[in-house]
Parts: structure tokens; C-alpha cells; sequence
């Protein structure tokens, strides 16, 4: 028995990938002693040049996922600004490292996208708790 994600265009199934991605990226380990969170974006951003390129790739995907679910321009623009502004952060040696466990443009960018698919899709909320 395996895990899987929805494959779907519908907003459901991308709202569950989008969100799963971004666990795995931001927060899907916590760091002993701190018991802060950290994801691949942090593990993965350490390897030079091909962390960048990897990391970039995933966020770009969320807001490719974004388009297709007819975010405005105004969103996928943020969304867009998120992810540039941590890709030009980490080709900064060391600061770029440091700055993935405090700039978090995947978790940002969920939010974007969760605050819109709330007002026009709210059939894709999740109760939590």
C-alpha cells in the first residue's frame, strides 16, 4: 500500500498536490533540538547551482498549477516574484542557505493560491483539527 496523490485538473486534486509539495519542500523534517522545520528547499538548496535549479523548478510548478486554476495576473505575478526573489537568494552563497529556513516561497504561495481556491472554490476546503 502506497501513498498517492490525486492526478486530477480539478481544483480538489490540485489544492491536495499543491499542499503536498509544499510540506515536502518548507517543512517535511524538523531540525533536533530546535524543533524547527525544514524541507528539501533547505536540503536540496546546499548543492550549488543544481539545488537552485531544482528548487526553482518545484515552485515554478506551483504557479503553473496556479495558472491553470485561472489565478489573476495581479497573483501569479506575486507568486512569480516569490519565486525569483528565492532563487536570486540562494545563488547567494551561505546567505541564500540561511535564507531558505526563513523565506518560505512555496508556503507563501500556497497561501495565495488556498485564499483563492477558499473564495471561489470553498468545496475544496479541508477542516483542520
Amino acid at each position: 500500500m502506497g501513498f498517492s496523490l490525486p492526478t486530477g485538473t480539478d481544483p480538489h486534486s490540485v489544492r491536495a498536490r499543491v499542499e503536498a509539495l509544499e510540506i515536502l519542500l518548507e517543512r517535511s523534517f524538523r531540525i533536533p533540538g530546535v524543533n524547527m522545520p525544514i524541507g528539501l528547499d533547505a536540503i536540496v538548496g546546499l548543492i550549488p547551482v543544481v539545488g537552485d535549479i531544482v528548487t526553482t523548478a518545484l515552485g515554478a510548478y506551483i504557479v503553473w498549477e496556479a495558472r491553470n486554476l485561472g489565478l489573476s495576473k495581479f497573483q501569479l505575478t506575486r507568486m512569480g516574484a516569490n519565486v525569483a526573489f528565492d532563487t536570486l537568494l540562494g545563488l547567494v552563497p551561505l546567505v541564500g542557505d540561511a535564507a531558505d529556513f526563513f523565506y518560505r516561497s512555496n508556503t507563501k504561495n500556497l497561501r495565495i493560491l488556498k485564499k483563492h481556491l477558499d473564495k471561489h472554490h470553498p468545496e475544496t476546503r479541508v477542516l483542520e483539527g
